[in-house]
């Protein structure tokens, strides 16, 4: 009997595009003779749809001809199932399709932030991936660089604040920014795909990035930026203490930072449908052994500090001149799903697709054995105890 797994992917975030080029290659890479696919599409309006044209990367190029064709759904739990239920009558047969597993393939703000795992927490669906706690702290790039520090794991020299606050903490910001240096880097807190980050030399040219930041973010990073400095990357994969780390890449950069068109649209005009798989990058990194093995390290450490299940992929920064690598940050939900780093260890998508499908279900099996609630008579005491409550 076919397992139903849901794709979830789009949401309301900057990276919307993105989400819906990982999501065709995850939902092509599935074996179709053990999975039923279903596309479970959140619009950029909060709606969410499916239909199989979901499934083919042409019918993007006209999105208001493609909404207009979708079916309107709503996920509801029924009777110990999640099922999809139209929200029109009569769009689908009596019986409703039963979700059994979800993979959220979203990235960005309000979606891979933990927005969407808390919305599949509530339906109780088994689903792939970090939980609320651990997607939140990876979105976040303050928190996670606290906890980071507090696990005595390498971050370049960094503050942060609100960008509310910046005409009353000008000076307090000036004089942080002498502290570690310049040429800094300021960046949006919640966001990835390289969206809303600028290079600072001086003055000026911080406060015009710190307004450039806040157009995305209320809260807004600023790191030293390290001078000759090679960035490599390496995915992690796992749920609980059974985690391994893939090969590592160097993604190699036309910018000065890695931008967004770097990342995606390669050399050619559009964004590309292979996504982060069409990045120009060196797999494996040319490294030292000695190197290799560390930043593996680095990366499982991180992967388990932070809590991380399923596929994430930690991004890091070597500074060339003392060998010194840094973890740069951690993507819960990395673009393509990184399955080109897996493919290089013989780890095919399909392959991977499985293991997060088990994954998914094994740990809502664990979740199911833990204790959530407390059984009380504590209501039918309540008329005897009035509004002043237990206290």
């Amino acid at each position: 009997m076919k397992i139903t797994v849901g794709v979830l992917f789009g949401g309301e975030s900057v990276e919307h595009e993105v989400s819906i080029i990982s999501a065709v290659q995850a939902m092509e890479a599935m074996d179709k003779t053990r999975y039923d696919v279903v596309p479970l599409y959140i619009s950029k309006s909060h709606v969410l749809y499916t239909s199989l044209l979901l499934r083919d990367i042409k019918q993007y190029k006209d999105m208001s001809k493609l909404l207009k064709q979708l079916s309107p759904i709503s996920l509801v739990r029924q009777q110990n199932q999640v099922v999809m239920l139209p929200l029109k009558s009569k769009l689908f047969p009596s019986r409703p399709t039963v979700i059994d597993v979800v993979i959220p393939v979203v990235h960005g703000t309000h979606a891979e932030d933990g927005t969407v795992q808390g919305y599949l927490e509530m339906l109780g669906v088994p689903y792939a991936g970090c939980d609320v706690i651990a997607a939140g702290v990876g979105q976040d790039k303050i928190i996670m660089k606290h906890v980071l520090e507090n696990s005595r794991l390498p971050v370049v020299p960094w503050f942060w604040f609100y960008g509310g606050h910046v005409n009353d903490s000008k000076q307090a910001i000036v004089t942080k920014a002498k502290e570690i240096g310049y040429p800094l880097i300021v960046k949006p807190a919640c966001l990835g795909s390289s969206i809303g980050i600028k290079t600072a030399h001086d003055e000026q040219e911080l406060f015009e990035a710190i307004e450039f930041a806040s157009m995305y973010d209320r809260k807004i990073l600023v790191e030293r930026k390290l001078e000759n400095i090679r960035e490599v990357n390496c995915s992690v994969l796992g749920v609980g203490l059974d985690i391994k780390a893939s090969s590592i890449e160097e993604v190699l950069k036309t910018d000065e930072i890695l931008s967004y068109e770097n990342k995606y649209q390669g050399s050619t005009k559009g964004v590309s449908s292979k996504g982060m798989a069409s990045t120009s990058r060196q797999i494996p990194a040319d490294i030292p052994k000695e190197l290799t093995e560390k930043i593996k390290h680095l990366a499982v450490r991180t992967f388990e500090v932070l809590g991380a299940n399923g596929v994430s992929r930690i991004d890091f920064l070597i500074d060339e001149t003392t060998m010194t690598p840094y973890v740069n940050e951690i993507n819960t939900i990395p673009g393509s799903l990184s399955f080109y780093l897996w493919q290089h260890d013989g780890l095919d998508f399909t392959a991977l697709m499985d293991v997060l499908v088990e994954q998914a279900i094994d740990r809502q099996r664990s979740r199911e054995k833990m204790v959530f609630s407390y059984q009380t008579n504590l209501l039918a005491n309540f008329e005897k105890r009035g509004s002043k409550g237990s206290k």
